[in-house]
């Protein structure tokens, strides 16, 4: 096996051990709060609304799936729809008060467990490591 072998079997094997890890976190973050449903939390927090339909081209799944997991938001209070005011016949999903309340605290919850994990890591290593995941996720962006 040659070293960029051996890196991108590294590469793969901790990435998944990072997702594993999320999911469990978000699972003890909030019972009713997934890492599938936070994503979707975040993301219509970040583009202030969106379809339902937004989100599926943006996590690339089925539009039922995301109507699974939408409704099962809005039947938590998390989200809401609203009827958007340039064309009204589309529906736009927005944050509800308990879904900015549980987004928040997830974070707070999120950045604790970061700083609990980091806490011995040199501001040096801190900073490589902040900005190789930035270059990996814009990569990630533009290849998907």
């Amino acid at each position: 096996m040659t070293t960029r072998e051996a890196s991108m079997e590294t590469i793969q094997r901790e990435l998944t051990a990072i997702a594993r890890r999320a999911r469990a976190t978000a699972a003890r973050m909030h019972p009713e709060l997934s890492l599938v449903a936070y994503t979707i939390l975040a993301h219509v927090e970040e583009q202030q609304g969106c379809r339902a339909t937004d989100l599926a081209a943006h996590y690339l799944l089925d539009k039922s799936t995301v109507s699974r997991q939408v409704g099962a938001l809005e039947k938590l209070g998390f989200l809401e729809r609203r009827v958007d005011a340039a064309d009204h016949r589309v529906q736009v999903l927005h944050l509800a008060p308990r879904g900015v309340e549980i987004l928040a605290a997830a974070r707070v919850g999120r950045r604790m467990s970061f700083e609990e994990r980091l806490a011995e890591w040199d501001p040096s290593d801190l900073s490589q490591f902040a900005r190789y995941l930035v270059r990996y996720n814009e990569d990630a962006a533009a290849h998907p």
